[in-house]
């Protein structure tokens, strides 16, 4: 007899709600525990618990520094139980000052480099401690400001938020990703900040652009430009998110371009490759040397020599920004925990107000801290001066009773504190001195006492005390800008067709995705050699300083240019060794003009559209998809579209059915499907079902050729009225024998 599994008094769930509540408690975890800074110190749990360490070992600015891995087994061993490694590396990125505008950590050993940040030493190399910016986190810290909670295995206690002096998430920005959220503060300029925050803290009702005449933008650690318009920054303070343009800096010594600062977060060895890169493949030829002359007294310096006097340094910086890492963008994404712990969406005016609003708090709760022990303090100072007064009557009563702490109560009216601290005084202070000290401790406590009270009560007062301390870190720790916010215009690549002379070609494709360029227009395709097996599928005419387009069976589109094509004196070289097209796919047509030029792109599904070879352009080897095509078909070849006002379009399937229409029933797009060129029954593109094989696009008095083999019928413009009709419709049959079209071609009548 089987034994049944017993599952009374066994909590059942279900596997989808079981893994929906873990993921999501993962999620939360990810984002308020790690990824996410907390909007009071800007802090992640692990850089919070690394500068409470540090403090606690004692490594404040002006001490000796101690060895890392020291602080960093304390930091894992007491609060944060994650690997070692993890947090030596957050604790190197508080030290490099090119990674964070004001660092927290003061780094002594090899503690990583521009050209890479994380070629730091290991931590049992390097000693740390406090750089005095972290005052301004930790100074407040024992003053009964911020709430505490236990450790990982409740031994100790730690605090939930360090009580920061300044935004230090604006002024050291951040970044994190987690479960559906990511952030990315830029960082800020102390003084700009701190000017901000006196004009919010005066003016609660400021508006954005009252803000930005203190804050101008970010200001990052490495200097450079920031070229993006006055106008996109302040979309970017508006709506908490957006990206960016920032530029290196750079001056002419002598001929040569001189380097000057970076953008953040690019190392200039990665700069020196790039650019190098360009000149060994002769895309440069107006460079002559590279050379990095970088060092302590000039951190970055990187000179470009021109070949001659004659080139246009502007022109070539400007190249160089757009083709290398000179000139990059940065995301904004200001996701950041809120004082109500639920992380949020901040623009720069919220999060300036929420800061300002945990200042406050934090001010009123230390306020509050001191407030509590003055009045305890005043508490005992009147029970002692009554012993004082009465001090023959206290000794009486000591030295004769067995409990003297409750006769002592009684009689001089006394609290359990009171009569406590007359009991621990020591005979040395029993002088009368001490008298006139308790009455000037009283004096004073009292005027600290009702000045404490006044600012509590007082909402101006309180304004006061924050504007000055905010003023007083402002001064010990600010520093000039960095950044130099200027709009500049978007940077201009040098054309490649500079580099090539411009002479008519015509670029011819094979079927089996073999491309050449021969010179003229006047060439006989057909009568090219072609590899065994081979043969021809299209041409295009332009010149060979034009970009050479190519389609692929799945619809995504290549650009080459014409001129570093293979000659058309042999059979021509693969366009895989251009492009990385994927896998299965065939090259099907080819393309030429300039960015105007307008082509007609559809499938075999019937489907097309008019597009500009200017929307076409791409950079990726892997290509740009354009044309989308349904599962199981692939493209036609592309139809040059005439310029011409009035325009015909002709599209053919595999069964003989012509079809011709106006082009303006047809669409202009930049990608996609497009519409029905020619209605194609049935969509499952099995063997022997009809296709749509060629379109084309023919001009006005035009003449279209219908190309079956080696045969060739020519359909004139006026003669287009038996296959003329709207948009998506069958077609009419070709006659009998020109029913097995190849391609179809638009000419002039000429």
């Amino acid at each position: 007899m089987q034994n049944s599994l017993n599952l009374e008094g066994v909590e059942q769930q279900s596997l989808r709600d079981y893994t929906e509540k873990a993921y999501l408690d993962y999620s939360m975890y990810v984002i308020l525990d790690r990824a996410l800074p907390q909007i009071g110190d800007g802090l992640k749990p692990v850089q919070r618990r690394i500068i409470y360490a540090m403090s606690e070992l004692g490594l404040s600015a002006g001490q000796k520094p101690k060895k890392s891995a020291r602080t960093v087994g304390d930091v894992i061993g007491k609060f944060h139980p994650h690997g070692d490694s993890a947090c030596y590396e957050a604790m190197v990125l508080m030290a490099q000052d090119f990674s964070y505008r004001y660092p927290i950590v003061d780094g002594q050993g090899n503690w990583g480099s521009t050209d890479d940040p994380k070629s730091f030493a290991a931590m049992r190399y390097t000693e740390s401690r406090l750089k005095a910016y972290a005052k301004s986190l930790l100074q407040e810290l024992a003053h009964g400001t911020v709430d505490w909670v236990p450790n990982f295995d409740g031994t100790m206690n730690e605090p939930v938020v360090l009580p920061a002096r300044l935004p230090n998430l604006l002024l050291n920005g951040t970044t994190g990703i987690a479960v559906g959220l990511s952030t990315d503060v830029p960082p800020h300029n102390l003084k700009e900040v701190a000017s901000a925050l006196i004009h919010l803290i005066d003016n609660p009702s400021a508006t954005l652009v009252a803000l930005m005449k203190h804050i101008k933008g970010p200001d990052y650690p490495t200097g450079g430009e920031l070229v993006s318009p006055r106008e996109d920054i302040k979309q970017i303070y508006a709506s908490g998110s957006g990206t960016l343009r920032l530029r290196a800096s750079y001056k002419v010594e002598d001929g040569d371009i001189i380097i000057t600062a970076l953008p953040y977060q690019i190392s200039g060895g990665k700069i020196l490759e790039q650019i190098a890169t360009q000149m060994r493949n002769k895309k440069l030829s107006q460079v002559e040397d590279l050379r990095d002359e970088s060092d302590h007294e000039d951190p970055t310096r990187l000179v470009i020599s021109p070949k001659s006097n004659r080139v246009d340094t502007d022109e070539l910086m400007s190249h160089l920004f757009s083709t290398t890492s000179l000139e990059r963008t940065v995301r904004v994404n200001m996701n950041v925990i809120g004082l109500d712990g639920r992380p949020q969406a901040f623009n720069l005016l919220s999060l300036l107000s929420e800061w300002l609003s945990f200042r406050t708090d934090t001010v009123k709760r230390r306020l509050r801290h001191r407030l509590q022990i003055v009045s305890e303090r005043l508490h005992i100072l009147d029970g002692l001066l009554i012993a004082y007064l009465s001090i023959d009557e206290v000794i009486r009563i000591i030295r004769n009773e067995d409990e003297p702490k409750p006769v002592l109560m009684r009689r001089f009216k006394l609290s359990d504190i009171q009569a406590e601290a007359i009991l621990n005084l020591r005979l040395r202070n029993l002088a009368k001195l001490e008298e006139m000290k308790i009455r000037g401790e009283q004096d004073e406590l009292s005027a600290e006492q009702d000045s404490l009270n006044q600012t509590l009560k007082s909402a101006a007062r309180l304004k006061n005390l924050i504007k000055d301390e905010i003023l007083e870190d402002a001064e010990a720790y600010s520093d000039a800008r960095r950044t130099v916010i200027v709009e500049r215009e978007a940077a201009q690549a040098l054309d490649e067709s500079q580099l090539v002379s411009s002479e008519p070609v015509t670029v011819i494709l094979s079927q089996r995705g073999f491309v050449r360029a021969a010179k003229g227009h006047e060439v006989d395709v057909l009568a090219l050699s072609y590899k065994a097996g081979d043969g021809y599928l299209a041409a295009a005419c332009g010149r060979s300083n034009q970009l050479a387009m190519f389609i692929d069976s799945t619809g995504r589109v290549y650009s080459v240019l014409a001129g570093t094509l293979a000659s058309a004196r042999g059979q021509g070289e693969p366009l895989s060794s251009h492009f990385n097209s994927p896998d299965g796919a065939e090259f099907c047509g080819a393309m030429i003009g300039e960015a105007e030029q307008k082509y007609l792109l559809a499938s075999d599904a019937g489907y097309g559209f008019i597009t500009t070879l200017g929307d076409l352009v791409t950079r990726n080897k892997a290509g740009k998809a354009i044309l989308r095509i349904p599962a199981g078909g692939r493209a036609v070849v592309p139809a040059p579209v005439p310029a011409s006002a009035e325009c015909l379009i002709a599209a053919v399937s595999s069964i003989g059915r012509l079809l011709l229409f106006e082009m303006d029933e047809l669409p202009e797009l930049a990608k996609g499907k497009g519409n029905k060129l020619i209605n194609i029954p049935g969509k499952k593109y099995a063997a022997g079902e009809e296709r749509m094989i060629a379109a084309a696009v023919v001009a006005e008095d035009g003449n279209l050729q219908v190309h079956c083999g080696e045969r060739m019928m020519t359909i004139k413009w006026n003669d287009t009225d038996a296959y003329y009709g709207e948009r998506a419709l069958r077609g009419s049959l070709l006659p009998r024998g020109w029913r097995n079209v190849d391609r179809l071609l638009g000419v002039s009548a000429e």
